[in-house]
């Protein structure tokens, strides 16, 4: 599995983890648990964008060795 799709899922599996803490923490009055959430999410987001920005770097590389190729 490319290292941009694991960060993809896994970042998607923080998110919703994440929220769920953040509800779990508003239904039962926990702060901690609801910004622990918070966090979680937060980190689960930049986690997908750092998988988008991985397959960008490696999109590029391949345009770049095609125009050298051509070029």
């Amino acid at each position: 599995m490319k290292t941009s799709t694991k960060d993809k899922i896994e970042g998607s599996f923080h998110e919703v983890k994440g929220t769920f803490k953040e509800e779990v923490g508003k239904i039962t009055k926990n702060r901690n648990l609801k910004e622990e959430g918070k966090v979680e999410k937060k980190e689960g987001k930049v986690q997908q964008r750092i998988g988008d920005a991985k397959e960008d770097v490696v999109n590029l590389k391949e345009q770049l060795a095609g125009l050298k190729k051509t070029g």
